[in-house]
């Protein structure tokens, strides 16, 4: 909310000076601070980019009458090899074709971003949503329940979440398609996004419990205990409400890092396999063709490369504009 303050003599004119002074709310000064951030601006807008193409490939696809998995032997060469230069690119292929199996590579990018932001959004969903329960929890209840939780955390940030990823692929992927998840790519696209937020909703969790700890000493919450509010009173409307910056700033900043594990699996050959679209599985079979046709290596890791940097730039920006402590005198 936005609200002059002026300064009035005794006969009401107001003092000079003080016409332009305006008091603005945290959330509009954030705003202020995110929207003077040139860049961010330029990486929120291909972040939207990104988004609309992913939503709308198969839109896109059958428009320009292409599609990711279509052979197009035509385009190869007798050693499988695209024809042409810079791997095939012609005006029937903007990006030209896979080595080996002739499918448009524009046609299974856009489909690849639609697998890695799917894998990415839904991850950071439920890596937000345990981490936030769990944090409010044993930051509001302390005692027993912290401990036992904050010990629990402890033990799952000493394993290596990385190592064990890889190590229970097979054994959990298969006990997803026993329980009636398709098998192959849907199985595994499942197995990815829930050990993602089971082991990422620590590092939610301990942010949001040192952020509660601190709210629940402050005086609006001992004012709503002493007028007898219910304890889900205090968590709904005074707890969570002031918790919203420092989620914000986690999620912009775990989508990204969600997104490059994704392709790294599917790169290691854990992640989605062919034929499914997806921009690991791209850079995992163009390193059999690096030499040949860099092309194909280069165009899924600039179209990484780009949706991460600009998902941090963003998230850097989320984190420096919800900053209390910003310089408030180029907003006034």
């Amino acid at each position: 909310m936005t609200s002059a303050i002026n300064s009035v003599r005794d006969d009401g004119t107001v003092l000079p000076g003080t016409e332009s002074i305006v008091s603005r709310s945290p959330r509009e000064l954030a705003w202020a601070r995110l929207s003077r951030d040139k860049f961010a601006r330029v990486a929120l807008g291909v972040i939207v980019f990104y988004l609309f193409v992913a939503a709308f490939a198969p839109v896109i696809c059958a428009v320009l009458g292409i599609s990711p998995y279509a052979l197009d032997g035509d385009a190869l060469n007798d050693y499988g090899l695209p024809k042409g230069a810079f791997g095939g690119i012609s005006t029937e292929h903007w990006l030209g074709v896979e080595p080996g199996t002739g499918r448009d590579i524009f046609a299974r990018l856009i489909y690849g971003a639609r697998a890695s932001l799917l894998v990415g959004i839904l991850a950071t969903f439920l890596t937000t949503a345990i981490g936030l329960v769990i944090g409010v929890f044993a930051g509001y209840k302390r005692g027993w329940a912290d401990s036992i939780i904050g010990r629990f955390m402890d033990l799952t940030l000493a394993f290596p979440s990385f190592l064990l990823i890889i190590a229970l692929t097979r054994p959990f992927t298969q006990r997803l398609e026993s329980l009636g998840v398709p098998e192959g790519n849907p199985a595994r696209m499942t197995y990815i996004i829930l050990v993602l937020a089971t082991f990422g909703w620590v590092y939610v969790a301990r942010v949001v419990r040192g952020q509660t700890l601190t709210l629940r000493e402050r005086e609006f919450v001992e004012a709503a205990k002493a007028s007898g509010a219910t304890t889900r009173h205090i968590i709904f409307k005074q707890l969570l409400p002031n918790l919203w910056a420092p989620v914000i700033v986690i999620v912009s900043l775990s989508l990204p890092g969600y997104v490059a594990t994704e392709s790294t699996l599917s790169f290691l050959g854990l992640g989605l396999m062919q034929p499914a679209a997806s921009w690991g599985v791209m850079l995992g079979d163009s390193v059999r063709y690096y030499r040949a046709d860099p092309t194909y290596l280069f165009i899924p890791g600039i179209a990484l490369v780009v949706l991460v940097m600009a998902f941090n730039i963003v998230g850097d920006a989320v984190r420096d504009a919800l900053d209390p402590k910003a310089d408030r005198q180029n907003l006034l």
